[in-house]
């Protein structure tokens, strides 16, 4: 019992300061997020090219016929150069979307625009694929890349080219805002989680020179930079990570505009959130393993711009460390408590991601008190969403590749009465993995059962979190599914009747 108790508590300690460093970067970034908002609008505006330089705009499609008659509208309208512009829709759909979209863009050609559909016979490689094959006949030399739900504002490209003046600037990402922010619950803590990568994150990683990242849309590349650093690559799921440290171990920049911002839709239900984060968390693992080696073999980069990258990269190592924690507590209350109060910096730490919440505000953003109150939703999804991501990154550690699952994107907006315009033949089927939240959730209700009479009170509010926060996720995701069922009944007896 001894020996079991100080193995537990031992490998609970690590645990616990594995995820209080994840805590500490987050108060760092916070600090220097204040520090560069002290220091904004300091620098003088970008002035206007005598010539603007040529651009491809580039619009990978995979099964979006909500979305893609949406985004030529707005992608159209775009107010640059007409004889320097290229558009080129990269059609990779699977049903009728290439009917809409072939129709569209022959109905833009017709109007003297200069807009092209590609159709790729061979679908491999994912969404990296189809940009890597768009760029054999792109003409630009600056390559933006929107996916399907995103709508640019007309004067986008007008205030991201100029940013290109410095010769090693290799990409500019600009913020993305939310067509959906209060559709419900979910995409209103989603919009918050978002708004503190992108206000408070990327504002400070780009005002410190440290490693940022294309995040996939709404971003401009400098062709010479794509193919310096390799061009985009399909061993990974997230090649916009992949590409984006790829190209500053190359020595390109990357910069950020918090203030240019293109509005986009946030997954509304449980299963595609899920979808997504999955992808996510696996294609950061495999980025994290393809790129760790050059990360810190590679001369003349600062060390703590080495931690810093790397604690990007496997941010979603948090998870496992997450569930692990939650194994380990039943054990070590029962024989070794006192490495409970060991590390009161894990404490500290916590101050951390919501300091990163608290301070995302911004013009389009809610005030300070609508952002404290979703607070306890976002704690509550991030970690009900640990086993997802968990078994993620397993899959990475035992070889397994997996296919590429899109986010399936509606045109919702803010008026949850849109739902009636939902295709559900792109909505995710429901994942048996809701049965393994319920399973984590009774576990930490049975941690509590057990250490409660042992240890008081104290031991609530720890547990109950880990419980609240699975079954929030596995009761949602089975109430949204049974919703979604309803729906299609009740659509299918109105087509009836």
């Amino acid at each position: 019992m001894l020996l079991t108790g100080y193995l537990s508590g031992s490998l609970y300690i690590l645990c616990m300061i594995a995820m209080s460093l994840y805590g500490l970067n987050a108060m760092a970034t916070a600090i220097l997020f204040v520090i560069a908002k002290r220091h904004s609008g300091k620098e003088p505006p970008e002035t206007e090219p005598k010539e603007w330089p040529t651009v491809t705009i580039q619009l990978p499609v995979l099964n979006e016929k909500s979305l893609v008659e949406r985004l030529l509208q707005s992608v159209t309208k775009l107010d640059y150069p007409p004889d320097r512009l290229q558009i080129q829709l990269l059609e990779d759909s699977t049903d009728d979307t290439v009917l809409l979209s072939a129709r569209l863009v022959e109905e833009y050609r017709a109007r003297g625009i200069n807009i092209e559909c590609i159709f790729r016979t061979e679908r491999s490689g994912h969404k990296a694929g189809n940009l890597k094959n768009g760029l054999k006949t792109a003409t630009g030399e600056f390559i933006a890349i929107f996916d399907a739900d995103f709508i640019p504002f007309p004067d986008w490209l007008k205030k991201t080219v100029p940013k290109f003046r410095d010769p090693k600037l290799g990409c500019v990402q600009t913020r993305w805002g939310h067509t959906n922010r209060e559709y419900n619950l979910l995409t209103r803590a989603q919009a918050l989680a978002m708004d503190a990568h992108f206000i408070v994150e990327k504002t400070a990683r780009a005002h410190n020179n440290l490693f940022m990242n294309f995040n996939g849309s709404a971003g401009i590349w400098r062709r010479a930079c794509i193919e310096d650093a390799g061009g985009w690559q399909t061993d990974t799921l997230t090649e916009d990570l992949d590409l984006s440290f790829r190209a500053q171990l190359r020595g390109w920049k990357m910069d950020y505009l918090p203030n240019v911002i293109v509005p986009a839709e946030l997954p509304a239900s449980m299963e595609a959130l899920k979808k997504q984060q999955f992808r996510w968390a696996k294609g950061s693992t495999q980025v994290t393993r393809k790129t760790i080696k050059h990360l810190f073999s590679q001369p003349n980069i600062p060390w703590y711009k080495r931690i810093s990258g790397l604690l990007q990269l496997a941010a979603y190592t948090v998870h496992p460390l997450m569930i692990l924690t939650l194994f380990l507590t039943l054990p070590v209350g029962l024989f070794a408590p006192r490495f409970f109060t060991y590390l009161p910096i894990s404490f500290l730490a916590t101050f951390g991601p919501p300091m990163l919440y608290a301070l995302a505000g911004a013009q389009d953003t809610p005030s300070l008190a609508g952002r404290l109150k979703i607070l306890p939703v976002i704690t509550i999804i991030g970690l009900g969403l640990s086993l997802n991501s968990t078994i993620a990154i397993i899959e990475v550690l035992i070889g397994k590749s997996g296919a590429f699952i899109r986010t399936p994107k509606l045109n919702l907006t803010d008026n949850s009465d849109s739902n009636r315009q939902i295709d559900h033949s792109y909505l995710q089927p429901i994942s048996p993995m809701v049965w393994g939240e319920i399973g984590l959730s009774l576990y930490a209700l049975l941690t509590i059962a057990i250490l409660q009479p042992r240890l008081g009170w104290i031991i609530v509010p720890w547990m109950g979190i880990y419980w609240l926060g699975y079954f929030f996720i596995a009761a949602l995701n089975l109430y949204q599914r049974w919703q979604a069922r309803y729906s299609r009944s009740s659509i299918a007896i109105n087509e009836r009747a």
